[in-house]
């Protein structure tokens, strides 16, 4: 996510290195190189123009705090402006009617329909709900198809009505939502490739009668300025109340998501940061700032832990590896609780300097490979891997598919995993040691 501007304005940070001050010289060079990367990024130019006034005037004559470097205090000021143009603080829906209403537009492609369902789920694990989708999409029927495969898959119901008239499918959803006590209504309308009339008609109709708590406009990051234009002529029509920016965990360069705030006055809510129906996050405009300077996300970081680890497990795992008992069992347990975290490469993002380092292969399906040699082995095999032998060894890699060497190498990696821990607890037992690194609280 950001990589490219990651990269150039870390550039810029380097160039205050090792001053003593901050001076109108050697600010210049460093000002210069900060708007050229937001440029580059697609950042719409009377943004860059605003940011970069902000920027230079706290920037120069700034005195440097004791204990902080130039180039410190300059990325400050740059993240500082950063959570002013993502929006300063979250923005949380406005959910009071009963129930409740959320229209979700947008121009096709954008990933609309699918938020739609990343949005019921993430309400109803975060908050409690019990939502209802509402397939409002007529023009494009495999929307439909789509919508209720999706609801199907979060076991959250889908209205589709008639197929045929949008107006009506969403009269019909609210009835039907009052009628089973569900308390959130997600209206997924029709998108076009570009706006055109007759789609801002429609989706204003719709507006009109079901009157939404919410009007969420979604945004594809890596459509570049047209799609912040769209946004601006959306909520022109129908004063939309925020946006959910999606694809940020492909190749973004950053324009739409430092640009709608700015243009359009309405927060962005949520992002999207993967396809799967799981992955969509509240938008926390500090700590987008921070991701995207380098500086990691650790408080999502331990949010996402918190979530997805069983506590009971890690616990009863917390023994074991006390006891250098770690098994292959645990190790594959391990594996699933990360993979439900999301990917390798979204998880570094979050780790504080690991944008600093180069050349780092994320290969997801190593861990893929992984599990599947551990699950080529019997249950005696992994709760006792000492009895794995070469031709042990050979039937697992001919089972998982994968190379005798792979099977090496994660029976070698194990091995010294668990020389590890026996030589930690010998310490822990001395009381050389303080707390136990895996210990869950």
């Amino acid at each position: 996510m950001f990589d490219s501007l990651q990269e150039k304005l870390a550039d810029a940070f380097k160039v205050l290195k090792g001053k003593g001050k901050i001076t109108e010289g050697n600010v210049k060079e460093a000002l210069k190189q900060v708007k050229m990367s937001l440029l580059s990024a697609d950042v719409n130019y009377k943004v860059v123009k605003e940011f970069m006034d902000k920027v230079t005037s706290k920037a120069l004559g700034e005195k440097v705090m004791r204990s902080i470097t130039p180039d410190q205090q300059f990325i400050k000021i740059v993240n500082d402006e950063l959570v002013e143009l993502l929006g300063g603080q979250q923005s949380e829906l406005d959910l009071k009617s009963r129930p409740s209403v959320i229209l979700m537009v947008g121009l096709q492609g954008s990933g609309k329909t699918t938020t739609a369902a990343k949005l019921a789920l993430w309400l109803k694990k975060k908050k409690g709900r019990n939502p209802l989708l509402v397939a409002d999409d007529v023009h494009r029927p495999a929307a439909i198809d789509q919508l209720e495969m999706l609801g199907k898959s979060i076991d959250v119901p889908v209205f589709t009505g008639d197929r045929k008239d949008p107006y009506e499918i969403a009269k019909k959803g609210l009835d039907f939502a009052l009628a089973k006590g569900l308390d959130t209504v997600i209206i997924d309308t029709a998108g076009r490739l570009q706006i055109d009339e007759e789609m801002m008609k429609e989706v204003e109709k719709i507006s009109e009668l079901v009157k939404p708590d919410e009007i969420l406009m979604v945004l594809d990051s890596m459509a570049g300025q047209d799609v912040v234009n769209a946004a601006a002529e959306f909520d022109k029509r129908l004063s939309v109340t925020g946006f959910v920016v999606t694809k940020l965990d492909g190749d973004s360069r950053g324009g739409v998501a430092l640009s709608a705030k700015y243009v359009t006055g309405k927060p962005i809510k949520f992002v999207g940061m993967g396809e799967k129906v799981d992955q969509l996050d509240a938008f926390f405009p500090d700590r987008m700032a921070s991701r995207i300077l380098g500086m990691g996300d650790v408080v999502s970081l331990v949010e996402k832990v918190q979530e997805n680890f069983d506590k009971k497990k890690m616990e009863e795992m917390e023994k074991r590896l006390r006891k250098a008992q770690f098994t292959f069992d645990d190790f594959r347990e391990q594996l699933r609780q990360v993979k439900k975290m999301g990917s390798l490469s979204s998880l570094l993002e979050m780790i504080p300097g690991a944008s600093k380092i180069k050349n780092v292969q994320l290969d997801e399906d190593q861990l893929k490979h992984v599990e599947a040699i551990i699950n080529s082995m019997t249950k005696k095999e992994r709760t006792n891997p000492g009895i794995i032998n070469f031709s042990r060894k050979k039937r697992i890699a001919a089972g998982s598919g994968r190379p005798l060497s792979e099977v090496n190498k994660l029976m070698k990696s194990y091995d010294e995993m668990k020389k590890m821990m026996k030589r930690f607890g010998k310490l822990e037992k001395k009381g050389k040691m303080g707390k136990f690194p895996f210990q869950f609280k």
